[in-house]
């Protein structure tokens, strides 16, 4: 006999601090408190760092020191707990997911059908006389209800049994208990009034609590299944290989795993980019709406930055890796995303202890039901059908429900808007803001420069000079070379440090850079400087002709001032912080709609604006993207960084956003805002309908068919409440309803 055994160790990756990383796939999670369970029983483990379960994959993520713990003690500790576990594997993950969703639908249409059969027959008794129908007629009804009970609890109650056996069997408790144990004795006790021709039978309490029951939980899976795609369309963009240019000059197709920083990669036309890095030869137009949330396809030359996961239109190019695989741009979107689905804010702790709580309570709430019947004088029957009606009306389904579902909605709702959420408790913390601080550039301005004025692509100086920037990779070249359209560079090119570059064409000098390396008069830099407040000047000499100075601006973002507007409108302080010098800030703080601007100010500076924000009682957000922004954003109540910050920046961070449009600030405010109003009306749910249901049910005005219906309509009305996120008014500049262009590519790609 051969025993398969696995080896997890192999399954084993290097985490922060010495530590060791897992993801593994784990079976049997039905709800919150599930995750919970398998959190708290894994952090019992010696040199546990991290477990988090995100219910949307049912995906663990396990960080622990391997000098303490072995990878066979968690797959153990699951195992103990009542849970199977996995390699994660996200395409046999997602044909798991599928198959449980096939099974509930099936499950939910045997028992809806067989439900409605029975209560035909339940009909047929209860609306005759005595002398209509008669004891016999009665009982063979009672019997044929029980032919089609006993084989569809059986099927379709699968679910629930196999989850409450497993928790049973780690001995403790889950939600699906509760109601096998309803189920158990409605079905139980409808036999045994058959047998003995009682005059009242329940199965289709049992059928029909199945039924409610499979309604609610295959509604649950399908709205996981929604969010679920989304990371499975981003993992789509990710290449597996990538065609490395060795220093032999010949072209090998590696694994991604395997190129490494300054690695020199080809990429062919119609391929996607397989690394973040900056090209080093060949011109080619990129759909970058990935990263800019633009879906026309943008012209690339040498010295332009490109993204893993973009896809190369026209010609061939070879890129130098920037950064390993890893750490890409998309790859730092798949965290992002993976941890706003695993995030936990404070009211899913606190629904996770509620529902902890709720088990035993309920079990003790019927027993204690049935005992008081009995000893007030009534039957065991009639007091067991009582006890039965508060087990099933008391099921904590809806509060389990009640805060996952509507972070499941509003995360999806942020994803399209190209939210990511990096913290738990970001959207709590989102709807308490009343003040906004923005940093000026890279988050109300792009990283991009433009030009002040306009650019004739006809000129044939400027052309030439945009073929001269193609050598160079400071921002303002390459703002002319996309202003120019250049596409190919001179072949002899001398670049002088810091100061420009140059080459020779027909005998005459040609350069490109700053106005002293061209030799510009000050009065002219002077009165060009007057004009255009805060401006960047590049400057081009060719020959005898007079020196160009063409002044350059931070480009603010395209719908920043409708963005500021919009905040306005709502009611939000707003202001800007910015390193920058005051003719620079002024001219986007004027042009965006901000009043209250700083300018030359300190990360030090920045904090203590922050704090004083604080002392005045205000609950600030910071909206910042460079390495001096950091401080501010793990100071601030609460932070936002576009997607292109800096690493330590969106570390700091409690979610980022996509894209180069300033509007998901706006929409983060107001899903926030929905989804922490929801959340609350879901407790409320929850609480009132337990206050009202409970106290009728113990007094016996319940039967355990209304019980069952009373219990699932709580959990749908959670639910819809959670789906009524998706139906809310979108304001003008947002583009929920299809994701926007960025997500719609990465739809495109799959």
């Amino acid at each position: 006999m051969t025993v398969h055994m696995r080896d997890w160790d192999a399954f084993i990756t290097p985490a922060e601090d010495g530590a060791v990383h897992m993801d593994l796939a784990v079976e049997g999670i039905t709800c919150a408190a599930c995750m919970g369970e398998i959190e708290r029983g894994l952090a019992r483990l010696p040199g546990i760092k991290r477990a988090r379960v995100n219910l949307t994959n049912h995906r663990l993520a396990v960080d622990w020191h391997r000098e303490t713990t072995a990878a066979d003690d968690i797959v153990g500790e699951l195992s103990r707990l009542g849970y199977t576990a996995h390699p994660f594997d996200p395409a046999s993950q997602r044909d798991r997911q599928d198959q449980t969703g096939k099974t509930l639908l099936r499950a939910m249409a045997v028992s809806g059908f067989a439900g409605m059969n029975i209560m035909l027959l339940s009909v047929s008794v209860w609306s005759g006389n005595a002398t209509d129908i008669t004891p016999e007629t009665r009982a063979l009804f009672h019997w044929i209800s029980a032919l089609i009970a006993l084989p569809t609890v059986a099927y379709a109650g699968r679910p629930f049994f196999d989850s409450a056996l497993r928790a049973l069997k780690a001995g403790r408790l889950n939600m699906d208990v509760p109601i096998v144990i309803g189920v158990a004795l409605a079905t139980g006790l409808s036999l045994v009034q058959t047998m003995q021709h009682h005059h009242h039978a329940y199965f289709e309490s049992a059928v029909m609590l199945l039924f409610f029951l499979l309604v609610g939980r295959y509604l649950d899976h399908n709205m996981r299944g929604r969010t679920r795609s989304f990371a499975e369309n981003i993992a789509a963009l990710k290449a597996e290989v990538a065609a490395r240019i060795d220093d032999d000059g010949m072209v090998r197709e590696v694994p991604l795993s395997k190129i490494a920083a300054r690695d020199l990669v080809l990429v062919t036309a119609g391929e996607r980019v397989p690394v973040d890095g900056i090209i080093e030869d060949g011109a080619s137009e990129i759909d970058q709406s990935l990263v800019t949330g633009e879906s026309v396809l943008v012209p690339v030359a040498v010295g332009t930055q490109v993204y893993a996961g973009t896809m190369n239109g026209a010609g061939p190019l070879k890129v130098r890796v920037s950064v390993a695989s890893g750490a890409t741009l998309l790859d730092e979107v798949n965290r992002l995303l993976e941890t706003a689905s695993q995030a936990k804010s404070l009211y899913v702790r606190i629904a996770d202890r509620a529902a902890q709580m709720y088990a035993p309570i309920v079990h003790g709430a019927a027993a204690l039901t049935f005992l008081g019947w009995v000893l007030w004088g009534l039957g065991w029957q009639p007091s067991l059908v009582i006890a039965i009606s508060v087990l099933i009306i008391t099921c904590p389904c809806a509060l389990g429900l009640a805060v996952p579902a509507v972070q499941v909605v509003a995360s999806g709702q942020l994803f399209r808007s190209g939210i990511l959420l990096n913290s738990g408790d970001a959207i709590e913390r989102l709807s308490d803001v009343d003040t906004i601080v923005f940093d000026k550039t890279g988050t109300l301005t792009t990283a991009e420069p433009e030009f002040c004025v306009p650019i004739e692509r006809r000129d044939d100086t400027l052309h030439l000079a945009g073929r001269l920037a193609l050598s160079s990779r400071h921002p303002l070249s390459l703002a002319l070379v996309k202003a120019t359209g250049a596409m190919v560079p001179f072949d002899s090119v001398q670049e002088v440090s810091g100061a420009g570059v140059e080459t020779d064409i027909d005998g005459l000098r040609l350069r490109l850079g700053s106005p002293a390396f061209c030799g510009a008069d000050a009065a002219a830099i002077e009165d060009t400087l007057a004009a255009h407040p805060g401006a960047s000047l590049l400057a081009v000499r060719f020959g005898a002709e007079p020196v160009r100075l063409l002044p350059l601006r931070q480009k603010v973002r395209s719908d920043a001032a409708a963005c500021i507007a919009e905040l306005h409108a709502r009611g939000y302080a707003l202001e800007i912080l910015s390193g920058d010098q005051a003719g620079a800030v002024q001219a986007v703080a004027d042009g965006v709609g901000i009043a209250a601007w700083r300018s030359n100010i300190k990360p030090a500076e920045k904090i203590r604006r922050l704090d004083d924000l604080k002392a005045s009682g205000h609950k600030v957000l910071m909206v910042g993207d460079g390495l001096n922004d950091a401080p501010a954003l793990a100071g601030a109540h609460v932070s936002l960084s576009p997607v292109t910050a800096v690493h330590l920046s969106q570390a700091a961070a409690d979610a980022v956003f996509l894209g180069e449009r300033l509007w998901p600030v706006a929409d983060a405010l107001r899903i926030s805002g929905r989804a922490r109003r929801a959340i609350e009306q879901n407790l409320w749910i929850s609480a009132i309908y337990n206050v009202i249901a409970v106290p009728i049910a113990v007094a016996g005005y319940v039967t355990p068919l209304v019980a069952a219906v009373a219990m699932s309509a709580s959990s749908i009305a959670v639910t819809a409440n959670a789906l009524r996120l998706r139906w809310g008014e979108n304001p003008a500049g947002t583009d929920l309803g299809e994701g926007g262009p960025a997500l719609r590519s990465i739809q495109r790609a799959r």
